[in-house]
Formats: structure tokens, sequence, C-alpha cells
């Protein structure tokens, strides 16, 4: 009794008529199955509903016969036009067109689509039932199911269960009554004013119009009347425990679907899906997975003072490797290596600045006009040395180089 006492338990939502029984509030709830406590696998829901939904898929391919109903034939080379094949005859437009090629007007398609594509996945029997218990799982977390869109702000609890009095409801306006009695009105019209025309060539196809999801109403006995009562509601689903399909319990691959479940059907949880201490009882050896981490809060782990005990202490004095800097670029590195670099390098600048003073003299010497004194003197002087050179040269000997110099003896 103290473990069971110990278990959380969940309320049963009594509907108008249901007769409170002398138990009290023990005797309106249920224990929680082991299921809603399961880990949450977003990744696994993902890839299995994308591979069962394609098992609904029909194949399609274009006519075997089209692009190739023209007896085109090639001209051939030797006429400067491409080797394609070419329609027939003339006095039309489509005479002489290229024909057959995937680049042709009217020419068949670059690898015709066939029937024979494997349209099928074939998904791992132990993997959909993971899937499963991650969506049912996380039909349990009111932030899952809010992220989802769906309103449930005016439902008491999440799992919601109601009494099994709702299986014997046979009319849609009693379906109506126990869904705003429970506060899931709100999510049913939601999905009703959502109807809309599908954009696209669905609406063609008979998929005109499209609507958000409603609330799934999951029920446990086997022909209930409740079937027809909520099947023609918008957005509203029913589906029978035993038979719950991952396309309804995550639509598109995302959890957090709202589930309204019977109180009959919430008690097989457990026979269906089994606990971790024991596999179930309906599919042959399956247990649930087992949480890698009991607590996942990283954080808290990691701040514990459990683990803090034993880890190394935090260092607080970082040492970083000095920089190693470049003495050629670097006066400072130079100086510590070599001290003279600093009268070395002061020498060379001097003697730098005086050369290029002495080279702006010499330039500005020559550039300057010189005076007619000046001018004269260098004129006499240009004299003076080609006469010394012609007295001192044995050229005046000859004739030829006498006549040639000018000169006369």
């Amino acid at each position: 009794m103290a473990a069971a006492a110990a278990r959380p338990l969940v309320t049963v939502q009594l509907l108008d008529g249901d007769m409170a029984t002398d138990g009290g509030s023990a005797a309106n709830s249920v224990p929680l199955p082991d299921v809603i406590k399961a880990a949450i696998r977003p990744d696994i829901v993902t890839f299995v509903h994308g591979q069962i939904s394609n098992n609904s898929r029909q194949p399609y391919a274009v006519s075997k016969k089209a692009g190739h109903q023209t007896s085109a034939e090639s001209w051939g080379t030797g006429r400067a036009v491409s080797r394609i094949p070419r329609v027939p005859g003339g006095g039309t437009h489509r005479a002489g067109q290229g024909a057959f090629g995937n680049m042709c007007r009217g020419g068949r398609m670059f690898a015709p689509t066939k029937i024979w594509r494997r349209w099928h996945r074939r998904v791992n029997v132990t993997q959909k039932r993971h899937a499963i218990v991650s969506a049912i799982a996380a039909s349990a977390v009111p932030s899952l199911v809010l992220a989802r869109g769906h309103q449930i702000e005016q439902v008491p609890e999440l799992p919601l269960v109601i009494s099994d009095s709702a299986e014997g409801i046979e009319k849609t306006s009693g379906a109506l009554k126990v869904l705003k009695q429970i506060g899931a009105i709100a999510d049913v019209e939601k999905a009703k004013n959502s109807i809309a025309i599908r954009a696209g060539k669905g609406k063609m196809r008979n998929r005109r119009y499209i609507s958000r999801k409603g609330p799934l109403v999951v029920y446990g006995s086997e022909g209930a009347k409740l079937v027809k009562a909520f099947r023609n509601i918008p957005g509203v689903d029913v589906a029978h425990v035993s038979r719950l399909n991952l396309l309804r319990l995550a639509p598109g691959g995302h959890l957090g679907r709202f589930i309204i479940w019977t109180k009959s059907a919430f008690e097989k949880l457990d026979e269906i899906y089994g606990t971790f201490d024991k596999p179930s009882e309906k599919k042959n050896g399956y247990v649930l997975p087992r949480t890698k981490m009991v607590n996942a809060d990283l954080a808290r782990i990691i701040n514990s003072d459990e683990v803090q005990s034993v880890v190394k202490p935090i260092k607080k004095e970082v040492k970083r490797a000095p920089l190693k800097k470049n003495p050629l670029k670097n006066l400072n590195v130079m100086l510590k290596l070599n001290p003279y670099a600093k009268a070395a390098k002061r020498m060379a600048l001097l003697a730098e600045a005086q050369r290029i003073k002495a080279k702006k003299e010499k330039l500005d010497k020559k550039r300057k006009q010189a005076t007619k004194e000046e001018a004269t003197a260098s004129k006499s002087a240009g004299k003076a040395w080609y006469k010394t050179m012609i007295s001192d040269s044995d050229y005046t000997e000859f004739d030829n180089f006498t006549k040639w110099l000018g000169v006369s003896q």
C-alpha cells in the first residue's frame, strides 16, 4: 500500500451523470503509467514518421510513349546542323524541329520516372514502438503540447483522463458537451476555424481543404459508441489504445499532440507497453527504453559537491607564453641583445642626413645659373685646354688631320 501511495496519481475527470464513489478522490484517480515517464526522443520520432509516411504513397510515372510519338531521324553530318533527331516532312513549323532529346521542345524528360521505384520503407519494429512511446510521453508535457499549437489553457490536467461513461456517447452533440465540460472545446474551435482551401494543385486531387489538428480521443473498449460521436467533429481523431499510430500521435513528426484518454484506455498502457521493471504483455519481448541519465541537469551535476570534491581547482593564474618579437623590427628587443645598436643607428642616421645634404648642395650648385664673369672664365679655360691638347698631340704632322682639326702651320 505504501508503494502504491508513493506513485503519482492522475485524476479522472467525471462527466455529467457520473456518480461519485464512496472512495473519495482516491477512487477517482489512476496511477501514472511508466510509458508517460519514458524518454522523449524527437530524433527517433522524426525518422520513423518520415519512413512510415512513405508507405502510403502511390506509384507514379510518365507515359512510356511521351516524347517519342514521332518518326524523327537525324539528318547526319555535313548539313551544318546538330545531329539531334529531327521531325520529317515540310510545310509546317514542326518539320525540322529537334525531337526525342530532353533538351528539345516536346521531347522526353531525362531519365523518365518508372513505377518500379522503391516507394515503401521497412522500419524496425522496436524503433516504431520507441517512437510511439516517446510521442505518448510528450503528450503529458504541457509545454510541448502548447508549443505544438493546442489550446489547453482551460484543461484541468495533463495527461487528461475522463471517465469511461464517455465511451457510451452516441451523438455528436453529446461529444461536444463533453469537450466543453473538460475544457477542450477551445482546441476544437481552433481546428474548425482553420479550415481553408489548399494552395496548389492538390485542390484538383480530392485534397481541397486543409485544417489544423485538434485533440486525439483514445478509448479502451472494442466497439465503443463514441467513435461515431466524435468522428464528425473537425480536427478530432479517434483511436483505440491498442492501435495507436505515430501518424496521429505526432502529426508531421512533431511531438506534443493533445490526447484525451478514457479511464479504461489509460489503465491499459502498462499492459500494452510494459513498465521499467517488466516487459510488455501484448508486445512480445518489448521493454520500455531507459534513459541514460536519471538527472539530465548537467549544470546541477557538475556543480554538485560530489563532483566538485574530486575535480581539480580552477586555475586562476594563467601563465601565457611570451610573444617572441623580431629584433630587426623592434628596437627595444634589439637593445637587449646589442646595447651598441642605438649608437650605431644614430650614427647611420646622421651619416645619411649628411649625404643627403651634400647631394642637395651639389645639385643646387649645378642648377644655379653662372654669372657673366664665370661664363667668360670657363670659356677661356676651355680654349686654353684645347690649345694644349693640339700642341701636345702628334696628329699635326699629317695633312689630313691638320685639315680636319683646322690648324694652320
